[in-house]
């Protein structure tokens, strides 16, 4: 995964100050010029923490950090575009892409550590599903169609644009232990990605699950196994999933 536009993080936190600050000051503002020197007044890190910790998510919605996946399965596709609320996605479609020997699959974390036997059995499920794809297309059967005997683990391209607010919200959903490996892995990777960028504002207790912010919200479905308040997104990758640590999360 990647972050297209690195320098919408920045441009999140500026605007965020901003809109907190002119809620304040608007009997201060009579001309444009006003505006604007608040709004190019600087700011420090405890500033940024302080508003990203109010109850007040609209200053956290002015801006947009877009990020692009690649290889993430088609059931990634499925759980994450359920999050509409100020996010939108564009995705590689099947009716118009031809994965005609073309087809990769992601592989379950579950599976990925299983042993020899149980990747083979998992991959050659995936590749009948993708024969008779191709079969389908053979016969004159359009991509759209064929497409629903592709298998939940082909490999997609994904691209999902959201606000500051909404990227904390889904990150503090979808890292809980409660998700698929997949779907965790993903998030946590893009997490460790904007916490790079801004360690404020993606901080372990504004943005991680629920259990290292205050409770775990899952009742008796919960795991049981509370993530400390000071773990990084690196940290949990690292602990939860140690068969692809490499070279930092690779």
């Amino acid at each position: 995964m990647k972050i297209l536009n690195c320098q919408a993080v920045a441009e999140a936190e500026k605007n965020m100050v901003f809109a907190a600050r002119l809620t304040q000051r608007g009997h201060r503002i009579a001309r444009m010029d006003d505006l604007m020197a608040l709004y190019e007044k600087s700011f420090s890190n405890d500033t940024v923490a302080v508003i990203g910790g109010l109850p007040h998510p609209t200053v956290q919605k002015f801006a947009f950090i877009t990020v692009a996946i690649v290889g993430a399965s088609r059931r990634f596709l499925a759980q994450i575009t359920r999050h509409q609320n100020e996010v939108k996605f564009m995705s590689a479609s099947l009716q118009y892409s031809n994965y005609t020997g073309q087809a990769d699959f992601a592989v379950p974390y579950e599976v990925l550590t299983a042993p020899d036997f149980v990747r083979e059995l998992y991959l050659n499920s995936c590749h009948e599903g993708m024969d008779c794809y191709e079969q389908l297309c053979n016969t004159g059967v359009g991509h759209d169609a064929a497409g629903y005997a592709t298998p939940q683990g082909l490999r997609n391209v994904l691209i999902i644009s959201a606000t500051p607010y909404q990227w904390k919200h889904i990150i503090g959903q979808r890292v809980c232990r409660r998700n698929t490996d997949e779907t965790r892995i993903v998030l946590l990777k893009i997490w460790q990605e904007l916490y790079a960028l801004s360690p404020v504002l993606f901080a372990s207790g504004l943005t991680g699950p629920f259990c290292q912010r205050d409770k775990c919200l899952e009742g008796k479905m919960t795991c049981g196994k509370m993530l400390k308040e000071d773990m990084t997104p690196e940290d949990i990758l690292k602990m939860d999933y140690p068969a692809i640590w490499e070279g930092g999360g690779t």
